[in-house]
């Protein structure tokens, strides 16, 4: 290296290589200050004692403290606050409107797609040779119905009331007794000598006459002595000798209750009432003694009052598809003797959908080239024709006095509860010919129409109170039901309380109020259930067989290229 070289180097080098020492050692310096710093501090927080002042943004007392002494205001803080959030009421609504299927749906559905995915040839099969001909092949048939309905039975007890009788007999019988006749000076200190159990006061009489003179019609005295008490006692006094021992006859008569000692020792056997049996002759001779008593038997009744446990809900408990929705006292009595059970059910015997075919293309040829025609279903036809019906239904029911729309008809039945005879059956059971009879045997004209109604879809069941009871156990419940013009209307009104978080009032004040004009208006119709009218429109509605009409055309196309081929 050069001198030159060397110079230049040692002039650049040497500066920067004492920088880079420089600031190593400062960096290395600052990091012993910060290490010695903390340690201090690490030290200082082990050995000193903690306390709130040192918890960093520790501010007082907390309001969240108060949870410690009471857990449940921040179960009620946060249901506050939930109901006013947003978001979760966005997830609430989410949830209670999303759709829902029954078990029974999904069982047959999923049967369903098991026998095609099975034999899935059967089912799809390809085009034929010559292409001009389709084949159409019937899908497995679906079960299952979308009309449901409210059945309703009953648990609890009956309470069985009846009469139990007993008998009281009167028992006489004839003892001898002994009196013991004592005299006692009243103011002798020894009468306190008869203050036994065995002893009474019963008499008094003069004592000794102190002055008087003889007269013509006798001794008359003027100062007599002292009365004299005298005292009859049952036994014999020690240390006195009795003036008299005289014995007696003694009647004494008991009541036998024993034959009625069960019934009045049951709590629910209640208000005896005795009646005498046994009253002639009254005079009867007992051990030679004749004895007069006015009754010598009585007949006490008890009102008595079992209560039996029972219940009429096996059938509904083992028909499929039937959910038990909830259960309810029937009274206010407590506890509870009578409870109502409600399921939701499919109603039964309901027509099955028209069979359903998966088909080849259909296939158009002209001039030697053949397409297939694709065919796209329209699933969104039934929906458009049940909601303009919905709407020329609201402008019939529109009640312009009121301004509501779907106004209903309260209308109910009664029953016997565990009776046989019921009026209320509903549309899950048919009316069973001869209304005659069952008016006769207890069931209204105005509920057999009710029953008609229901069956047609037209009512809508609101719920069961008890009218009549006894001791705790309803004998007789009503059950309520609004009625309205239209299957349409009544599915509306079910549907649309949900919507409108409006649910039915309690069954003996439900008075069937239609929808307001703005209720109406917040009804989503898109987010309803209505298969059970489908089938009446498409029915109203339908076409000419479609699977007929497009072989019938199929086959005008090819008469048509025979009669043109040369």
């Amino acid at each position: 290296m050069s001198r030159f070289a060397l110079a230049f180097f040692l002039a650049t080098a040497l500066p920067c290589f004492a920088q880079a020492q420089t600031t190593t050692d400062a960096a290395k310096a600052d990091g012993k200050a910060f290490g010695k710093d903390i340690g201090a501090a690490a030290q200082s927080a082990a050995t000193t004692q903690p306390n709130a002042d040192r918890v960093p943004g520790y501010s007082g007392t907390p309001s969240q403290s108060g949870y410690f002494d009471d857990p449940k205001a921040m179960e009620r803080a946060a249901a506050s606050q939930a109901s006013a959030n947003t978001g979760y009421q966005t997830m609430r609504n989410s949830s209670a409107s999303r759709a829902t299927f029954s078990k029974v749906d999904l069982d047959a559905a999923i049967a369903r797609s098991k026998t095609i995915s099975e034999d899935p040839l059967s089912y799809t099969s390809g085009m034929t040779v010559g292409g001009t001909q389709g084949r159409c092949v019937l899908l497995p048939p679906a079960s299952g119905t979308a009309a449901r309905y409210k059945a309703t039975c009953n648990t609890g007890y009956t309470v069985d009331s009846s009469t139990q009788s007993c008998t009281v007999t009167l028992q006489a019988s004839v003892t001898t007794v002994t009196d013991y006749l004592y005299y006692c000076p009243k103011l002798d200190p020894e009468c306190t000598a008869f203050d036994l159990a065995t002893c009474r006061l019963t008499g008094s009489h003069p004592g000794k006459c102190l002055q008087g003179i003889d007269t013509p019609t006798g001794y008359k005295c003027f100062e007599p002595g002292d009365p004299i008490a005298e005292y009859t006692c049952s036994e014999p006094v020690a240390g006195l000798t009795p003036i008299r021992v005289t014995p007696r006859q003694v009647v004494t008569t008991t009541r036998d209750e024993s034959q009625c000692a069960s019934l009045a020792a049951d709590a629910n056997c209640t208000s005896p009432v005795e009646t005498c049996s046994d009253s002639d002759p009254v005079t009867r001779t007992i051990d030679g003694y004749s004895i007069t008593q006015p009754c010598w038997a009585w007949r006490r009744d008890y009102q008595c009052n079992r209560f039996t446990p029972a219940q009429d809900c096996t059938t509904l408990e083992q028909t499929p598809g039937c959910n038990l929705e909830q259960e309810y006292c029937l009274t206010d009595e407590t506890p509870c003797r009578t409870f109502e059970r409600v399921y939701d059910c499919p109603v039964p015997d309901q027509p099955q959908d028209p069979n359903q075919f998966i088909c080849d293309g259909d296939v158009y040829c002209i001039d030697g080239s053949c397409e297939t025609i694709q065919r796209q279903p329209n699933t969104e036809f039934k929906d458009a024709v049940v909601a303009l019906n919905a709407m020329d239904q609201a402008r019939r029911e529109f009640d312009p006095n009121n301004l509501t729309l779907f106004k209903g008809t309260r209308e109910s039945c009664s029953s016997k509860v565990f009776g046989i005879l019921n009026c209320c059956k509903g549309k899950g059971f048919p009316l069973i010919p001869g209304i005659q009879l069952l008016v006769a045997l207890g069931c209204s004209r105005e509920e057999m129409l009710l029953h008609q109604k229901d069956v047609q879809g037209l009512c809508a069941y609101v719920g069961t109170y008890c009218s009549s009871s006894f001791l705790g156990v309803c004998l007789t419940k009503r059950k309520v039901y609004c009625c309205f013009e239209s299957k349409l209307s009544r599915i509306l009104q079910e549907q649309g309380r949900v919507q409108l978080n409006k649910p039915w009032d309690k069954p003996k004040t439900e008075q069937c109020l239609g929808f307001t004009i703005d209720e109406f208006a917040r009804l989503d119709l898109s987010k309803m259930d209505f298969s059970e009218v489908y089938a009446e429109f498409t029915d109203a509605a339908r076409l000419p067989d479609e699977l007929q009409a497009a072989t019938q055309i199929q086959q005008k196309i090819e008469d048509y290229y025979a009669r043109a081929r040369p």
